[in-house]
């Protein structure tokens, strides 16, 4: 008897993994595409002018790089540096950018789609930290708005 219930909890177990398995490789519904314009990238005070310029250039020349083959809807993003922390970890090599993302509409300046996220980057130089914290924030964005790889 008590084999028959190990069999059955066994059983019971490979079928929930087996489910669990399936859901996971259903289509997953496609995040909508937008026609980016331009973007501007904002912060609070004593936000290093390297980081902000960094953003924005990048951004903005893979929008320039980026070509769309059908009609979407236009938009622009404001990008939002919220916070950054610098030198953490053990090593002190570990920053930490807050990041949000408006995209608005061109033709009424509605807000259509938000994001926001973090982002990790190691610098082992203190010096470079705010260039490689512009080039993670830049291919985050790059990433979640389809746009082409930076032409610099």
């Amino acid at each position: 008897m008590i084999w028959l219930r190990s069999c059955f909890c066994r059983a019971a177990l490979i079928c929930i993994a087996l489910t669990a398995c399936v859901s996971l490789s259903a289509n997953k519904p496609e995040a909508p595409l937008y026609d980016v314009r331009s973007a501007v990238v904002l912060s609070g005070p004593n936000m290093p002018a390297e980081l902000l310029s960094g953003i924005n250039d990048r951004v903005n020349a893979a929008i320039n790089a980026t070509v769309r083959d059908t009609v979407l809807p236009r938009v622009v993003l404001t990008i939002r540096v919220v916070s950054i922390q610098k030198g953490l970890g053990f090593q002190k090599d570990r920053n930490v950018a807050k990041i949000s993302v408006d995209a608005a509409s061109v033709e009424d300046g509605s807000v259509i789609a938000v994001s926001a996220f973090d982002v990790t980057s190691m610098a082992a130089d203190p010096k470079l930290a705010d260039e490689i914290i512009a080039e993670d924030v830049a291919a985050r964005i790059r990433s979640i708005f389809s746009l082409s790889g930076r032409s610099r």
